[in-house]
């Protein structure tokens, strides 16, 4: 009996000896998008190619999400195929779904919803899709050949991942950052403020189609989701949307597209389905704006503005940035607080909110200062560390959802 209790009390002195950080670990805890969904949105995270080989960030996306979005790899730029569109019979583009085939398949196996990201954005788009014979030594094209152009790519991308992983991809983002910033990169006089230029070269889109190459990218999505029967959902997406100015000219372009067509009855076709709000939080490469209040509010007035319109709202690619690592507390308590704002507006009968998609899942603190990932996701923003554990970011977010 003396050996029996002394066992136990060793083991209970054993488990008092235990470091926080490892007792924490070994807990349970719910996934975080189980959570979510009593508040009506799904949990997103996000990857690339090169996480296909990451073990940790596959299984920490398995664990707590339940969308997932491709960084890059179902752009048009990395799928356009330039070689075989040169040799296609019909004159149509070439289209090369290999990576994005991988990625979307690993979603379905997992039993992950997909976010399509995305079908239209003139940034970092490949030159020669928009000249003669594929060639970028040959001459643009006019508009009718951009329109069928267009259209085909749409078209084929919608109904590839449709028809080969039905249900999987439930969204696509139609359109990317089309509305510009400043007054120098459209017309003053068009209320949607549409993108003429973008770093003082032109949008070719806008360039060779014309002013409503959005409209006409949304109307060609709709069609092609109607001829599949399917039900996924058409989105805008944009940066700063969450800011007056750019809200305004979203909302207006929102407007234009959803009055565009009209069905057999002369009745306006609903093009536009919601609108993604870019969640990158805070100063870009710097830590001033960052963890700041008034960006709460504004999120909230924003997610209403755009639900007022009927438009579901996603935020889009979140990185709450942090480049303090003195500020980790603050951190983790802006963390919370957001997440109660997206409780909040969604907290009626109406639910605007309906996925929060987070791209600044992990610390990178060995990111090298003044790069593009460290200025757009900064060091000290993840809800994990670069080890994929848990921060108290994600604990308060645990918490905030749990009440």
């Amino acid at each position: 009996m003396k050996r029996l209790i002394s066992l136990v009390l060793l083991a209970a002195l054993c488990l008092t000896l235990v470091p926080a950080g490892l007792a924490e670990e070994a807990a349970e805890y719910q996934p975080l998008y189980t959570l979510a969904e009593p508040y009506g949105f799904k949990l997103g995270g996000a990857f690339g190619a090169g996480d296909m080989k990451n073990e940790a960030h596959l299984n920490m996306l398995k664990q707590d999400f339940n969308s997932v979005t491709c960084t890059n790899e179902m752009k048009a730029y990395s799928m356009l195929d330039q070689f075989g569109s040169k040799n296609t019979k019909d004159g149509m583009p070439m289209i090369n779904f290999y990576w994005a085939d991988k990625m979307v398949e690993w979603a379905q196996q997992n039993n992950i919803k997909v976010r399509g990201h995305v079908l239209v954005w003139d940034a970092y788009m490949c030159d020669w899709f928009f000249r003669e014979g594929y060639d970028s030594a040959k001459p643009y094209v006019d508009r009718e050949t951009m329109l069928k152009r267009m259209e085909y790519y749409i078209t084929e991308v919608i109904t590839h991942f449709e028809t080969k992983y039905p249900g999987v991809v439930y969204c696509w983002d139609v359109v990317n950052e089309a509305v510009g910033d400043n007054v120098d990169e459209f017309d003053p006089a068009d209320p949607r403020h549409l993108r003429k230029t973008r770093n003082g070269g032109p949008n070719l889109f806008y360039e060779l189609v014309g002013d409503d190459y959005v409209e006409y990218s949304f109307l060609y999505a709709r069609n092609a989701v109607d001829a599949l029967g399917a039900d996924i959902k058409l989105f805008y997406n944009d940066y700063n949307a969450f800011f007056l100015q750019k809200r305004t000219a979203m909302c207006a372009l929102a407007q234009s597209v959803n009055s565009f067509a009209t069905d057999e009855n002369g009745n306006p076709r609903k093009l536009m389905d919601g609108m993604g709000m870019q969640g990158y939080i805070g100063g870009y490469g710097y830590q001033d704006g960052c963890l700041s209040v008034s960006h709460l509010s504004n999120i909230r007035d924003s997610i209403k503005a755009y639900g007022d319109l009927g438009l579901e709202v996603h935020i889009t690619e979140m990185a709450v940035r942090n480049f303090d690592p003195e500020l980790t507390a603050e951190h983790a308590e802006y963390y919370g607080k957001l997440f109660e704002i997206f409780k909040q507006v969604n907290s009626g009968d109406v639910k605007p909110l309906t996925c929060v998609a987070i791209w600044g899942m992990t610390d990178r603190p060995n990111e090298q200062k003044g790069t593009y990932n460290y200025n757009l996701i900064s060091p000290y923003g993840g809800l994990f560390t670069e080890k994929f554990e848990r921060k108290d970011a994600w604990m308060n977010v645990y918490n905030t959802l749990l009440k």
